[in-house]
């Protein structure tokens, strides 16, 4: 998986740079779980290397099946190439032709409050409408539980206008948020 999406640095914020997981990630996908937010909305633990490596392992397949398109997000402040772990950006996707799939992320702890998780989810909605286009794709999904507020404000900056409230179902605990992005749509 040779695909890499580049997003310019800004005034006040790095550039950054998707692509797909790999090994060389497992340190910094460790360190990113130890914070206790991230691990309050995520259902999978990373709490030690082999944690990391069937993490890792989710993102191959996902990829080789075309049902779960992972990238790691990468903060670039110097300019010359990949830089600290920031978040990661993903699409769902149940098989292709499908006019439908989801997308979903999390931020690093120390990247928070800069408008990465905004950025990235930007970057994968384009690539994902470009990319699946001819495959029929024509609505994104972005699901939150009700309370992560913070979630909600990346889906209201990238374009996902809230569509309804989900009843709570396993394995979420509590009420959520469905936001949709169509093609096409302005943001």
């Amino acid at each position: 998986m040779n695909i890499t999406l580049k997003v310019a640095a800004e005034p006040s914020a790095a550039a950054l740079l998707l692509r797909p997981w790999h090994d060389g990630d497992i340190e910094a996908l460790i360190e990113a779980y130890l914070d206790p937010v991230l691990r309050r909305w995520t259902r999978l633990p990373v709490e030690s290397v082999e944690d990391a490596r069937e993490w890792l392992e989710l993102q191959r397949r996902g990829w080789e099946t075309g049902e779960r398109l992972g990238f790691a997000v990468h903060e670039d402040g110097s300019g010359t190439g990949e830089g600290r772990l920031a978040g990661n950006v993903a699409m769902k996707r149940t098989g292709a032709g499908r006019e439908s799939a989801e997308v979903g992320y999390w931020t690093a702890a120390h990247a928070r409050g800069r408008g990465v998780a905004p950025r990235a989810l930007r970057a994968l909605t384009g690539w994902a409408f470009d990319t699946f286009a001819g495959e029929g794709l024509e609505r994104l999904d972005l699901l939150h539980q009700v309370d992560n507020p913070a979630s909600c404000r990346v889906a209201e900056k990238t374009g996902y206008v809230f569509h309804r409230v989900l009843p709570a179902q396993p394995p979420f605990p509590r009420d959520g948020h469905l936001h949709v992005r169509r093609a096409g749509a302005r943001v």
